[in-house]
């Protein structure tokens, strides 16, 4: 059996972004992602809207994650492993390298007692 060199595989943007977007959701401490404001960056960013933003380039994701987190945590750990998971995920199931994940922290959830 001969390889044809010419085969290509093409990954959805909204695949992507669904993963990037469940990978967030996993990491304890998030609790929900926030909505990105849509203006021009609607027309050049692919999920723009449900808190994930993802570009590609040369088989390499860039990330940009808005999210709002859970009370009483730890902002740079959260941060941190919400990076590691969405990379390692993006990595292993798409095989695509990663750029970046840039964590934009919109808001934290406090229960309606303590606001």
């Amino acid at each position: 059996m001969t390889e044809n060199l010419q085969d290509k595989i093409t990954i959805s943007a909204e695949v992507l972004t669904t993963i990037a977007r469940l990978s967030a959701l996993g990491v304890r401490g998030v609790s929900r992602l926030a909505p990105v404001s849509g203006g021009v960056n609607r027309f050049f960013k692919r999920g723009a809207g449900d808190g994930v933003r993802i570009e590609t380039e040369d088989n390499t994701a860039y990330v940009d994650l808005h999210l709002i987190l859970e009370a009483d945590v730890n902002i740079r750990e959260v941060s941190r492993n919400v990076q590691q998971t969405v990379t390692r995920t993006l990595q292993d199931t798409v095989g695509m390298d990663v750029g970046h994940v840039n964590i934009h922290i919109e808001d934290m959830d406090y229960e309606d007692s303590e606001a």
